[in-house]
C-alpha cells in the first residue's frame, strides 16, 4: 500500500466527500478517485458505498480507517525521531482547540512556541469538543485544549492546566446585572440560552439545572457557539453560562453583564490532551512544556 493512497483514503473517510477531500489534499478529484480505486483493487475489497448519492464507509473501509491512522502516525513519528542528533524539534505540529481557547489563549502560547522552536511548522484547528478528541485519537492533531474533563482512554494522556470561573452572562438591563455574585436560587425560572447537546458547556449547564432542581433556569433557545451566545445575551434574548475568558472583553465594553456564579458548579477546567505515543516526537513534549509554563505565568499574574 502506498502512503499517498492511505492519506487520500483517510481524507475521504473523514469528509465522506470526494470533492472536499480533493480540495483538502490539493488534488484533482479524478486523482482522488483513481487512488481510491487503486487501493480497493490492491486490497480486493470495496471501501466505500456510493449508493443513493451518499458516500459511506463499508465494513472493510471502517476497519481500514484505524490501521491507516496508525500507519500514517508511525510514518510521521519516524520522520521526526531521526531529525538530527541534537533532537531539535522540527516538522509539523497541529494543535486543536475550542473556539474560545483558539481566540483567547492559544495564540499567545503558539507565538511563544514559535519563538523557541522556529523549525516547527504549527497549524491551529478549531472544532467542537467531541470532534477534537476524535482528531487526537486518530492522530490528526497532536495536542488539544478543551474545557472540562477529557474522556478516559488508554491511548490518551491529559492534564488540567488551570481553572476558569463560570459567569452568568445577562443583558445589561437585566435584574441579575446588578448582583455582585449569583447563587443557584437566583436563577429560578430565568430564560437561558445554551449551546447544543454534546458541547462541554451544555453539559455544565445541564449539571447546574439538575443540581438546582426547582430553582433551575429554563433553556429557551439553542445557539451554535459561545461567541453567538454572548451576542444573543447582549441583544436581550436571555442569559447564558460561559467561562470568564469568553466574556471578559464584551463585559469590559459594557455589551453584557457578567456575574460570577457561586456554588458547586462555579468553575471549569482547561485541559490539555494528547496521544501518548506522540510524546516520541520532540515537537510534542516541547509544546506541552511551553503550554504549562504559559498557564503558570497567567495564574501568577492573576
Amino acid at each position: 500500500m502506498e502512503l499517498r493512497h492511505l492519506r487520500t483514503f483517510r481524507a475521504v473517510a473523514r469528509t465522506l466527500n470526494f470533492t472536499r477531500a480533493a480540495a483538502e489534499l490539493s488534488y484533482a478529484q479524478s486523482s482522488v478517485t483513481e487512488q481510491i480505486q487503486s487501493l480497493e483493487s490492491e486490497l480486493a475489497a470495496k471501501l466505500f458505498d456510493r449508493t443513493n448519492r451518499k458516500l459511506s464507509l463499508t465494513p472493510a473501509g471502517e476497519r481500514l480507517v484505524e490501521y491507516a491512522d496508525q500507519m500514517l502516525l508511525l510514518v510521521q513519528e519516524a520522520r521526526t525521531a531521526v531529525e538530527d542528533e541534537a533532537r531539535q524539534p522540527g516538522g509539523q505540529l497541529t494543535i486543536g482547540g475550542l473556539e474560545t481557547l483558539c481566540a483567547h489563549r492559544l495564540p499567545a502560547i503558539l507565538a511563544r512556541y514559535r519563538r523557541l522552536y522556529p523549525r516547527v511548522q504549527v497549524t491551529l484547528r478549531e472544532g467542537g469538543r467531541g470532534q477534537i478528541y476524535e482528531w487526537v485519537r486518530r492522530g490528526e492533531i497532536d495536542v488539544a485544549l478543551t474545557f472540562g474533563q477529557a474522556p478516559q482512554n488508554k491511548l490518551l494522556a491529559s492534564e488540567a492546566l488551570t481553572t476558569d470561573r463560570l459567569m452568568v452572562v445577562a443583558p445589561i438591563d437585566h435584574q441579575l446585572a446588578s448582583y455582585a455574585q449569583v447563587v443557584g436560587q437566583d436563577l429560578r425560572g430565568e430564560s437561558f440560552l445554551a449551546t447544543p447537546q454534546g458541547c462541554g458547556f451544555r453539559e455544565m449547564l445541564d449539571t447546574l439545572i439538575h443540581t438546582l432542581g426547582p430553582d433551575a433556569p429554563v433553556i429557551d433557545a439553542q445557539v451554535a457557539s459561545m461567541a453567538a451566545l454572548c451576542q444573543c445575551a447582549s441583544a436581550g434574548m436571555g442569559c447564558a453560562l460561559l467561562p470568564e475568558i469568553a466574556v471578559a472583553g464584551p463585559a469590559a465594553r459594557g455589551e453584557v453583564a457578567a456575574v460570577p456564579l457561586t456554588g458547586s458548579v462555579s468553575q471549569t477546567r482547561i485541559t490539555m490532551t494528547w496521544l501518548r505515543r506522540a510524546e516520541l516526537r520532540p515537537s510534542v513534549p516541547t509544546f506541552l512544556a511551553t503550554a504549562r509554563e504559559a498557564f503558570q505565568e497567567l495564574e501568577r499574574a492573576a
